[in-house]
């Protein structure tokens, strides 16, 4: 199983200039099934000190990188907690010894939450297998095909964001520690950014996620592109795919050159 590792990133001292919200993407039980994953925990057991612990320090994660937290998060949080604190008191052994009947346990709930949403999942991510016609149309082919550089394996699946927020604090925790400087503003306007990342996918077709940023790019820069990437995701203008459960994240653009420049021109300010 693998260990939590804090994320102190010094995003709360920035002002960034956009606020994403997280409602355009995943939600609570989302993350706690990328944590199962991640962890390799048995669904029907979940260590609810490790669980919680880590899902909030994926709030705070979300909420230092401007992400708007959408009210949902914060009540699993708050259940977290609650069951946390459930499992802690002692158990009536003497009752059970007498006969009387055993009290459920208290994460049966959460898991009964997390098996149905993740039926729903798997039927949902069936259905985007089917035809794409008077659903999506998109010029350029993009289920994954010719993502995959020599020598990797594995079906090309759309990365979650949670798996984008993974990633990017593996970006950050490589970063030197950054002296102060002064940046500035326009060189990282999210709309330039997004120019700047787009042009780049059109010019070679798919760019891995880590390519994206060099050992000097500074942390706020980051944190921009990192935004940058879940604006483009929200307009639909880039997908993002792993070779493998938290293997390499490819970016993509089905747009082409010319109706891409549009929508940017039209829907970001």
């Amino acid at each position: 199983m693998m260990e939590s590792t804090p994320f102190t990133p010094e995003a709360e001292q920035m002002e960034l200039p956009l606020k994403i919200k997280l409602e355009s993407f995943e939600g609570p039980l989302d993350l706690l099934l990328f944590l199962i994953k991640k962890n390799e925990i048995d669904i029907y057991d979940i260590p609810m000190l490790v669980i919680t612990q880590q899902y909030l320090e994926y709030l705070e994660m979300m909420k230092n990188l401007n992400l708007d937290v959408a009210g949902e998060f914060l009540l699993m949080a708050a259940t977290l907690l609650h069951i946390k604190s459930k499992m802690l008191l002692p158990t009536p052994e003497e009752d059970q010894a007498e006969g009387g009947e055993e009290e459920e346990d208290p994460r049966a709930e959460l898991v009964r939450r997390l098996l149905e949403y993740q039926r729903f999942k798997e039927a949902a991510r069936e259905l985007t297998k089917g035809p794409m016609l008077d659903r999506e149309v998109f010029i350029r082919h993009f289920l994954g095909e010719n993502l995959l550089e020599d020598g990797e394996e594995g079906n090309g699946e759309e990365a979650s964001l949670f798996e984008l927020l993974e990633a990017m604090k593996k970006v950050l925790q490589g970063l030197p520690p950054e002296e102060f400087q002064e940046i500035s503003i326009e060189h990282l306007s999210i709309k330039d950014k997004i120019l700047q990342i787009m042009d780049r996918l059109w010019e070679v077709e798919n760019v891995a996620f880590a390519d994206l940023f060099t050992p000097s790019t500074p942390r706020r820069e980051v944190i921009v592109t990192f935004l940058a990437l879940l604006e483009l995701l929200r307009l639909r203008m880039i997908r993002v795919y792993q070779s493998e459960s938290f293997g390499t994240i490819r970016i993509f653009s089905p747009m082409e050159r010319e109706e891409g420049r549009k929508t940017i021109e039209e829907r970001i300010l």
